[in-house]
């Protein structure tokens, strides 16, 4: 008899190569049916678009120093709230003061920062701040719990043998965490990376990829808009697997 609940494996290339068959025949389809490259154009208008985007120096300029901004917002938001996590861990008084305010960051659209920023810092610095607000309240939640959640009768151990600190933290600690860590980079590079292109349609700074998809909106080049938004799809794919790939070879190296 058949067992239903047994599912055909696909190695995970071919499933790739589907899936993007599928979708780019999906796609190929409503752009013929709806016959209008204004609206959706189609998958080898938009290749074309991208090849000639991709002969232009501006482009990578655009790309680079979108990567290098966003990165370093990245950066600095885990920086944050990696040190936010632990002191309010260890402090009553800062947990009050500090865990209302992640919070509000939290739950506040991204919009509204956006905008704000654009008040108080220059055009050019804003997707990289919008970048690690976004940031600091997914690295907080999840260093906050992995803390908490440490092993007492590990800690315990550490105290009978009066470990120092560092070697609490270096044996105990780090371990403990690690795996929440990586996750929640993991998790917030592409939100990093996506607020961060949303921060730049909206402020418009010289040589990024935000300022490229506004402009071709406001021209109506749709091939382009398209192009663009594929660039932005690309690079948060690689920055993830390449992230990943560094968390796993960390791992390996331990």
């Amino acid at each position: 008899m058949t067992n239903f609940t047994t599912r055909n494996k696909m190695p995970p290339s071919l499933k790739g190569l589907v899936s993007a068959a599928f979708w780019i025949g999906v796609w190929s389809g409503t752009s013929l049916l709806i016959g209008q490259e204004l609206l959706i154009p189609g998958p080898v208008s938009v290749l074309r678009r991208l090849i000639a985007l991709a002969g232009r120096l501006s482009f990578w300029q655009a790309a680079g120093i979108s990567l290098l901004r966003i990165f370093g917002g990245f950066t600095a938001g885990v920086l944050i709230g990696g040190v936010l996590a632990v002191l309010t861990f260890r402090f009553e008084l800062l947990d009050a003061l500090f865990s209302p305010v992640i919070r509000i960051i939290r739950a506040t659209p991204v919009a509204s920062f956006i905008i704000l920023a654009l008040l108080w810092i220059g055009h050019s610095l804003v997707p990289a701040f919008i970048s690690m607000l976004m940031v600091v309240p997914v690295v907080w939640q999840s260093l906050r719990v992995a803390i908490s959640e440490t092993d007492v009768s590990l800690i315990e151990m550490a105290q009978i043998y009066r470990f120092s600190a560092v070697k609490t933290l270096k044996l105990i600690y780090i371990p403990s965490v690690l795996p929440a860590f990586s996750a929640a980079c993991l998790t917030s590079i592409g939100l990093a990376w996506k607020s961060g292109i949303a921060a730049e349609v909206l402020c418009l700074p010289r040589n990024s990829i935000g300022t490229g998809l506004y402009y071709s909106k406001i021209y109506l080049e749709t091939p382009s808009l398209f192009a663009w938004t594929a660039v932005v799809v690309t690079l948060s794919f690689i920055l993830e697997k390449l992230f990943a790939v560094a968390i796993g070879k960390r791992g390996a190296g331990k």
